[in-house]
């Protein structure tokens, strides 16, 4: 019973000290951000966004921008860390393959986060401020907008993707639990296909084209899922036969 307080005990220090490594990175990391966030700020005005005016409507809108980029910019450098922290932390009860493979996940879902954001950010996003700047002189509007507005449209628009992508991962990392199995993925497509379009809504202005821009990646992600699932499941199939016989 001793030992195996002590075990625990041992468990709780061992992770109070990742996190401790994790947090001293992100407090670093978000210094780091501080100087970063103003060559950023203006380098996130893409092209097609040049030529309009950001105007500040409250006293504390450029301060607020350029804490959330630089918190922004700590998170993002920090996640990969924590991702290892985490694993280091449960390695120990894993196989020697579980331990490859689920290290595997940590640079595979970093460079999805990357695509999915980078996809966003330089032909989702142009393409909205474009289409939005011809509506409105279409339509005779003088366009006045505000940097909080625009960056807090920026990065909804551009966060979600980085996520959004993360879905071949998932569907990897839950075949080989065996929660899901690719017939199961297949057979409920159109549903999935469904809850993408509203997605899609919901992180696109109400606009078709930015809706489709955004609805047929996601819909293509998702195929590519299957394909992933199916590789994986044909992968676990193997081991647990091999591991009968």
């Amino acid at each position: 019973m001793e030992e195996r307080q002590m075990s625990v005990y041992d468990h709780i220090d061992e992770l109070r000290k990742k996190i401790i490594v994790v947090v001293g990175f992100f407090i670093v990391s978000l210094i780091g951000g501080l100087f970063l966030a103003k060559p950023l700020i203006k380098l996130m005005q893409v092209e097609v966004a040049k030529e309009i005016t950001l105007n500040a409507f409250r006293l504390t809108d450029p301060i607020k921008i350029y804490m959330e980029i630089a918190f922004i910019l700590a998170v993002v450098v920090t996640v990969p860390l924590a991702l290892y922290q985490l694993w280091s932390f449960v390695s120990p009860g894993l196989y020697e393959r579980e331990r490859k493979v689920t290290l595997m996940y940590i640079p595979v879902s970093v460079i999805l986060f990357l695509v999915g954001i980078s996809f966003s950010y330089f032909i989702v996003f142009p393409f909205i401020i474009e289409f939005m700047g011809r509506l409105a002189t279409d339509l005779g509007i003088a366009e006045v907008y505000g940097i909080n507005e625009y960056f807090s449209f920026l990065l909804q628009i551009v966060l979600p993707f980085g996520f959004l992508f993360q879905l071949p991962v998932i569907i990897m990392f839950f075949t080989r639990l065996g929660i899901v199995t690719p017939m199961f993925l297949s057979s409920v497509r159109r549903y999935a296909y469904f809850v993408l379009l509203v997605v899609g809504g919901l992180i696109t202005p109400p606009e078709v084209l930015s809706h489709i821009m955004v609805t047929i990646p996601l819909i293509l992600l998702y195929e590519v899922s299957i394909v992933i699932s199916k590789i994986a499941y044909r992968k676990s199939q193997a081991e647990a036969e091999k591991h009968h016989d």
